[in-house]
């Protein structure tokens, strides 16, 4: 009797596109108006898009957009997510992170059960320490419209008698509570303000009614084992190729429940474990994942964008070492402060610091790297054309500095 066959092998290049058009960067921009329908098609193919306060370019969560996309009007995406009924909603799933509403119930297993153990120590101490506190500022979210953390402290000093021991209404307090509350999915969001502050609201506020059985009661909410299940789901769908790490790391779900719902998966024959090129570990390949055979997509990936998240994957796909400097001092940056993998075909073929100027009315390149073998004439071209379209999209008048 012969061997059973081992796992079938992917080639590099292969590998290189199948994780592009999993991410949405191996098919064409738009060549109209981009709309609704658009933006969530992004939403739906990444599964989730990171936010990020750092505004050096724009918020972070309007590049991925941008990049498979091409310029659009980010009111579009900003009334997703802050009008109802919603498209988006945010929750800590990778880091903070716009997601479906349907995604957002599967979060309670491995993020909104484990806020007394995984979360902030300002968060676990202000449920340790004050209830009263936390239950009041619950109380309060629940009663009112949405609002920031300045508005609800100033509306508990307002409606709520002080209690004894010292405390008050003060304000990282009441900071902490509403982080707790919203880690532990006790409430929700209903979008940010211009300054990026979260508007804290009910849950019944926020939730679209096609999702509220399982927003409102924890009992109709998908089991753990279901609900891992479905982010791996969703994460092996959204990479198209990857090992365990990059598939636990993309909703940071622990490796001890990852690998379970892979094993499930594979059985169910929705993913198959393959042997990428190069790589050590095992991979895993989502059923339905393109696998074109060539990639002409063209696209500058903001640092918080999921085609670059994990780092590693990133080097085994790319042979493109990548770090983000922004908390590295200013004299011991390699490539810069805010730097975006510029990608070409199906490489990453150079990295370039932006900063968007907007008393100048420029996009300024502070700095361009080429990956060794490139930056000739027609990659200089090529990154040109998308830093001209970038600048228009931000509404700069032009790009200072170049390839």
């Amino acid at each position: 009797m012969s061997a059973a066959p081992g796992p079938r092998h992917l080639g590099l290049p292969a590998a290189r596109r199948v994780a592009l058009a999993a991410q949405g960067l191996a098919v064409p921009r738009p060549q109209r108006p981009v709309t609704v329908r658009d933006l969530g098609r992004v939403l739906d193919t990444v599964g989730l898009v990171q936010i990020d306060s750092v505004n050096v370019l724009t918020r972070s969560h309007y590049l991925p957009f941008f990049s498979r996309l091409g310029p659009y009007d980010t009111g579009l995406l900003d009334r997703m997510r802050d009008r109802a009924p919603r498209r988006m909603v945010e929750y800590w799933a990778h880091e903070a992170s716009l997601l479906p509403p349907s995604t957002w119930p599967l979060m309670e297993h491995p993020r909104m059960r484990r806020g007394e153990e995984d979360s902030w120590g300002g968060m676990r101490r202000v449920a340790q320490e004050h209830p009263d506190l936390v239950a009041a500022v619950l109380a309060e979210v629940e009663a009112g419209r949405p609002r920031t953390a300045r508005e609800i402290e100033a509306a508990l000093e307002h409606d709520a008698p002080r209690a004894e021991g010292g405390w008050g209404w003060n304000w990282s307090l009441v900071k902490n509570a509403l982080e707790h509350l919203f880690w532990t999915g006790r409430i929700s969001s209903a979008g940010r303000t211009r300054q990026f502050e979260r508007r804290y609201a009910g849950l019944s506020r926020v939730v679209p009614p096609a999702d509220a059985a399982r927003w409102l009661d924890p009992s109709q909410r998908l089991g753990p084992q279901d609900a891992y299940d479905e982010l791996v789901r969703i994460s092996t769908r959204a990479l198209g190729v990857a090992d365990v790490a990059s598939i636990a790391d993309y909703f940071r779900i622990r490796r001890e429940h990852a690998v379970p719902a892979l094993k499930r998966l594979v059985a169910a024959g929705e993913v198959e474990e393959v042997r990428v090129e190069g790589w050590s570990a095992p991979a895993y390949l989502h059923a339905a994942a393109r696998r074109p055979r060539s990639v002409s997509g063209r696209a500058l990936l903001s640092p918080f964008d999921s085609a670059v998240w994990h780092r590693p994957r990133l080097e085994a796909l790319f042979d493109f070492h990548y770090r983000l400097e922004i908390y590295t001092p200013a004299s011991k940056r390699v490539h810069g402060y805010y730097v975006l993998p510029f990608l070409l075909g199906d490489a990453l073929v150079g990295r370039v610091d932006l900063k968007a100027d907007r008393a100048a009315g420029v996009l300024r390149v502070h700095r361009v790297g080429w990956e060794s073998g490139r930056g000739g004439a027609e990659d200089r071209a090529e990154l040109d054309a998308e830093l001209d379209l970038m600048a228009r999209w931000l509404e700069l008048g032009a790009v200072a500095g170049g390839a």
